[in-house]
């Protein structure tokens, strides 16, 4: 028998919540927790328990004691032992919620929250985190101990920012995949777990409902992004028999119920316009009118400079490249791939040796091997053509 690990990783906020609700700091909760999953892992393929999450409870409960276990804290270690549950299933409080808005603290870092997330509430191991960010595990452990200081005097009770949780999320999600945890697919499991703790009636939820829309729309073009030896693959040229049907179904399926609570937010709107792209048999058959209208409703709920260079992608395909250029002139020169889409647009305009000058400057400042490569060779294309 092997170890479930997805039920593992689900029961772990659950488990941390008990354990803070009975007193522990959050920061020996979770280290508590970790202990519990190692032996999980070590002992239920041969003793599997009848109640996995009263065994977790059970186990990181006693690992904590013992690692409270001194001269100072005696008495409060004897109150502990004398006030634990008998056996049995453990309390039926889900704190997950509450552990979301914890690690994704305002006063963390977007790096910390999100290595304090997949921690806490992903129930990665800090090697498994650290391998994912490629990153030493002595260097992720340090990132992690002083997320958990930072938040230390912070209470589950208090209100937290859905919006951070989901930008946390959404980081995760882009991460992609490294060593040897997908954090795509763990950050769609994060989402789908932070969806069943949201309230129905909630005003946020479908913000939370658009999110997994978005993943699940993204995620699942994901095998047609790239060729065999690993270089990119450009929308326009994706096999899109290579798209996961299942997973569109599902996202668009996702996406209408949220939308049908008249709440829109960033997230349900860039997934309506994912959901566009998904629904078309090609690029030429897009609706790039409508793809416009999402873009010109999510300027108006977030208007960043990434925003405003997309749709002006979106513009130059409904309207013609010199429109794009034209809306490209409102895009600050210091935005990332901005470079690149004036290529594509200057050369869908005819101007192919302004083109090819800019797919090589944009491929001198690209932040990946594969990116770089992709426009260097769109540079030898065009200036070969």
């Amino acid at each position: 028998m092997t170890v479930d690990e997805t039920l593992l990783r689900t029961l772990v906020p659950r488990v941390t919540g008990v354990l803070v609700r009975r007193g522990a700091d959050f920061a020996a909760a979770e280290d508590a927790v970790q202990d519990a999953l190692v032996e999980a892992v070590r002992t239920w393929p041969t003793d599997p328990p009848r109640d996995p999450k009263g065994w977790l409870v059970t186990v990181a409960w006693r690992r904590f004691l013992d690692a409270t276990r001194s001269e100072t804290s005696r008495r409060r270690r004897e109150v502990r032992v004398e006030d634990e549950p008998g056996p049995g299933p453990a309390a039926g409080a889900d704190d997950t919620l509450a552990l979301y808005f914890l690690c994704a603290h305002p006063s963390l870092t977007p790096s910390s929250a999100v290595a304090l997330t997949l921690r806490a509430v992903g129930g990665l191991t800090t090697r498994q985190v650290g391998e994912a960010y490629l990153v030493p595990e002595a260097t992720m452990a340090q990132r992690i101990s002083r997320a958990k200081r930072t938040v230390a005097g912070t209470r589950l009770d208090q209100p937290g920012d859905l919006g951070t949780v989901l930008r946390v999320l959404y980081l995760v999600f882009n991460e992609g995949h490294s060593g040897d945890v997908d954090l795509v697919a763990e950050a769609v499991r994060l989402t789908r777990q932070l969806l069943a703790a949201v309230d129905p009636a909630h005003d946020a939820r479908p913000e939370v409902a658009g999110l997994l829309a978005l993943m699940l729309l993204h995620h699942a073009r994901r095998d047609a992004r790239t060729a065999a030896d690993g270089s990119l693959v450009p929308l326009a040229e994706q096999d899109r028999s290579r798209w996961d049907t299942g997973a569109i179904t599902e996202g668009v399926e996702v996406l209408q119920a949220a939308l049908a609570r008249d709440r829109l937010g960033p997230m349900q709107a860039e997934a309506a316009i994912a959901a566009l792209h998904a629904d078309a048999a090609s690029v030429a058959e897009t609706d790039w009118v409508q793809v416009v209208e999402w873009y010109d409703e999510l300027l108006r709920l977030t208007d960043t400079p990434v925003v405003r260079l997309n749709r002006a992608v979106a513009v130059g395909e409904a309207d013609g490249p010199r429109a794009g250029l034209a809306a490209l002139a409102d895009v600050n020169d210091a935005v990332p791939r901005r470079t690149a889409v004036e290529a594509h647009l200057r050369e869908r305009d005819g101007d192919r040796a302004t083109a090819a000058r800019l797919y090589a400057e944009a491929a001198r400042a690209a932040s990946s091997t594969a990116e770089r490569d992709h426009l260097v060779r769109q540079a030898a294309r065009v200036n070969q053509g």
